[in-house]
């Protein structure tokens, strides 16, 4: 029977902070840095900067080009799945669920309508790829939209068929991003993207994605909430743990137990990899934070796109800030402080904003 670890909160934020990276030892390489969080969630959001590029501005600081990112994604060292990046090594472990579409065993009702609606638009289907085929890889706009049934939704999807469709066509995994970002993403087939690894099966597939996981996290749950993008429980990978303090059984990544920690301050993205379960930053963490930008402005506490503030292993605020390109700006708005800062916290904090605004090759503006 596997021993099961007995940790304190500060035990496990440590553990969780190390794997994401967010130590004083800071990572080098574009690729290895993506490579060691697993993904990089790509958010349209533009506040400050895109939130992939800040995600990796915070750990490898000004010195990190955002072109190196784009270039990577260009050279199919990084690959776009189902809006994020991950190395090209961790495709494999996807391609075999991709193979099954729309998914094994009995559908659900929802799975039922999407593949009736691919067969419909079967011509469209074979347009697109033999358009790849002759000429990929190509934009979007360069696509055919030959869907004789058009995509229903209550949502703003509706009618978005070339859209919808590639979407499809991805989980089959047939089509690709080849590059580019945004609305400029390059389609092609995925035969020419995707390395010809051999893909293992299902179960060990998601076992090894679950590894991985846990690797970039540190410390999750066995089973947790299912989120859209990317789960956050890994489940019985790693090693037994219990926090101090917080119910259930935790997984622990035991490479990261008991090494040295060299505490930093860092400010993250709403959407960093740190913060995505929000039931572990509640427990674990003991931070109070929520995106604010789709709420009304007289109803935000922090800030439209309120950066969490790290410092050690504790989330102690956020800062309100936007980048105003036009004026050639970053204006910090305020400083929300959870807990009291020290003049080395205060010290720490403020060189990290600075570091953002020289980053962002932007004159720091103040509060009076």
């Amino acid at each position: 029977m596997a021993t099961v670890h007995e940790l304190s909160r500060p035990d496990a934020r440590r553990v969780a902070v190390r794997a994401q990276l967010l130590t004083k030892e800071r990572p080098t390489e574009v690729v290895e840095t993506v490579g060691q969080l697993s993904l990089l969630q790509l958010e349209p959001t533009n506040a400050i900067a895109p939130s992939a590029e800040l995600v990796m501005w915070s750990r490898l600081g000004s010195a990190f080009d955002p072109q190196e990112l784009w270039n990577a994604v260009d050279e199919q060292r990084l690959i776009e799945l189902h809006q994020t990046l991950r190395v090209a090594d961790d495709i494999a472990l996807f391609r075999a669920e991709m193979a099954e579409w729309p998914g094994p065993g009995e559908l659900r009702e929802w799975q039922e309508e999407v593949r009736d609606w691919v067969m419909a638009n079967n011509e469209c289907r074979r347009d697109i790829l033999e358009r790849l085929r002759a000429d990929g890889p190509l934009p979007t706009s360069e696509l055919p939209d030959t869907c004789a049934v058009p995509w229903s939704s209550s949502g703003w999807n509706n009618n978005r068929n070339l859209r919808m469709m590639l979407d499809r066509l991805v989980e089959r995994g047939e089509v690709a991003v080849a590059g580019g970002q945004g609305r400029d993403r390059l389609w092609d087939l995925a035969s020419r993207i995707y390395p010809d690894d051999p893909a293992p099966p299902v179960e060990e597939a998601r076992r090894l994605r679950g590894e991985r996981r846990l690797s970039a996290l540190g410390i999750a749950r066995a089973k947790g909430t299912k989120l859209p993008l990317e789960p956050i429980d890994v489940g019985e990978v790693g090693e037994p743990a219990v926090v101090e303090g917080v119910r259930g059984e935790w997984r622990v990544d035991p490479a990261l137990l008991g090494q040295p920690f060299a505490a930093r301050a860092a400010l993250l993205s709403p959407f960093d990899r740190l913060l995505a379960d929000r039931k572990r930053l509640s427990e674990i963490f003991e931070f109070d934070y929520i995106l604010e930008m789709y709420k009304p402005a007289s109803q935000r506490r922090w800030g439209y796109y309120a950066l969490p503030i790290l410092y050690g292993d504790r989330l102690v605020g956020k800062l309100d800030a936007r980048a105003d390109r036009k004026e050639g700006e970053l204006r910090v708005t305020a400083i929300h402080r959870d807990v009291p800062f020290s003049k080395t916290m205060s010290a720490a904090v403020a060189r990290e904003i600075r570091d953002l605004a020289r980053w962002l090759d932007l004159e720091l503006v103040l509060p009076d």
